[in-house]
């Protein structure tokens, strides 16, 4: 259940770019979810190929999620689009993969970005602080205790971690 967030916040950016994309060619965008609901259907589809994927990315925010998200978003919504009878014009192929890879994989680089920064940030102010709370302070002023070591798990490596990621969020 730990995708669901990942999930509405990715449905919720697609509806934003079938609003987005209606408006801007002046078409009633109360229709959006004739626009949409393709492009729905493929995510749906896109988190549950993300999630079964062998040696897939582990946490629904990654960026490697995001790109399997987004590339089966895209390709799936437009095969929906032909299919049920709709168009699927070069440039409108063009516009729908820029503008999904920046929603889809946007948010969870700006994500991994803030996770990074506020784990550097806990680090640099928190070292003396967790030696004085019973901490151990090891090599290059790096402090370790027992849940220091229960944090590090085999889901923090691989290609789309996020090596100093709050243990918190994953």
């Amino acid at each position: 259940m730990r995708f669901v967030p990942a999930l509405v916040l990715d449905a919720v950016l697609v509806l934003v770019f079938a609003v987005i994309g209606r408006a801007s060619h002046d078409e009633d965008p109360g229709g959006f979810l004739l626009t949409a609901w393709p492009f729905i259907v493929a995510l749906l589809l896109g988190h549950l190929v993300a999630a079964l994927l062998p040696g897939r990315p582990r946490r629904p925010w990654s960026l490697g999620w995001g790109a399997v998200v987004w590339a089966v978003t895209v390709v799936g919504g437009m095969l929906l689009r032909v299919v049920s009878g709709d168009t699927a014009q070069v440039a409108f192929i063009i516009v729908a993969t820029l503008v999904l890879g920046i929603f889809l994989v946007g948010w969870r680089a700006v994500a991994a970005l803030l996770r990074r920064r506020a784990h550097r940030e806990r680090q640099s102010g928190g070292a003396d602080a967790a030696e004085a709370a019973g901490g151990e302070r090891i090599d290059d002023g790096v402090v370790a205790s027992s849940e220091d070591a229960a944090e590090q798990s085999p889901d923090a490596s691989g290609p789309d971690a996020v090596p100093d990621s709050d243990p918190h969020t994953r």
